[in-house]
């Protein structure tokens, strides 16, 4: 609490990212933040959620409890977002985009429970964007090879060439800025409740958690992962 994991109650309640501990490692000092512990905390509901619904999908019966409800509609959901966008191409990228879809979602929603949400560190966003990046290229080089990104990088001429570079370099930063930034707006204006109106925020902060968590984080996870198969559907092309 102190060490701003969670963002609950007192009046020092801040935004910012703590140190919870440190280690010496090859002489370096090594910090595990409030973002290392968000991130292990979000990985064990996963983990368990996965483990849970594996047993429950092995037991599958023709008329499906509460759970295996729950997990026939998430992965039905998620494969009718990803064959509507990418079509033929689906099955390739369905397990990657519902891997990225189900931890930015539980990540972005963790402020409901009084964490920090992950999403709302950087260092969180920015290798997601780095992971779409290194997909789009892979698939662009293997689809559309050496000659054909060339001709891509000069078209509707040659000289804007360095133009479509500068567009590529920005698909990262654009998409992990958009990320980040949408989530740690969200998570400055809760401290700022908790922290300036504490005597008066019961209850009525839910409201503002269901917009800032739930809708806000909700709507970020699905432009993340539609702009995600939008620009490999682009790099794969017509192949």
């Amino acid at each position: 609490m102190e060490q701003g994991i969670l963002l609950s109650a007192g009046a020092d309640i801040d935004f910012m990212i703590h140190g919870v501990f440190s280690y010496e490692l090859f002489g370096q000092t090594v910090w595990i933040t409030t973002t290392h512990v968000s991130i292990l905390i979000v990985f064990m509901v996963l983990i368990g959620f996965a483990i849970v619904a594996n047993r429950t999908m092995k037991k599958a019966t023709d008329v499906p409890g509460p759970f295996q409800n729950v997990v026939e509609l998430v992965v039905e959901k998620i494969d009718g977002m990803v064959s509507g966008v990418m079509g033929k191409h689906a099955g390739r990228f369905a397990n990657y985009i519902g891997t990225i879809f189900v931890f930015i979602l539980i990540s972005n929603i963790s402020g409901l429970f009084g964490l920090r949400p992950p999403t709302a560190d950087y260092g969180v966003t920015l290798p997601l964007g780095l992971l779409t990046f290194f997909l789009i290229h892979f698939n662009k080089f293997k689809h559309q090879k050496v000659k054909g990104v060339l001709k891509g990088y000069c078209e509707p001429w040659p000289i804007w060439a360095p133009i479509n570079l500068i567009g590529d370099i920005a698909v990262p930063i654009s998409l992990s800025l958009r990320l980040f930034a949408n989530v740690l707006s969200g998570t400055v204006m809760m401290a700022l409740v908790y922290g300036l109106l504490s005597k008066i925020a019961y209850f009525w902060p839910s409201v503002l958690h269901i917009y800032f968590d739930l809708f806000s984080g909700a709507i970020q996870t699905y432009v993340f992962c539609m702009l995600t198969m939008t620009y490999v559907g682009s790099a794969i092309g017509d192949d």
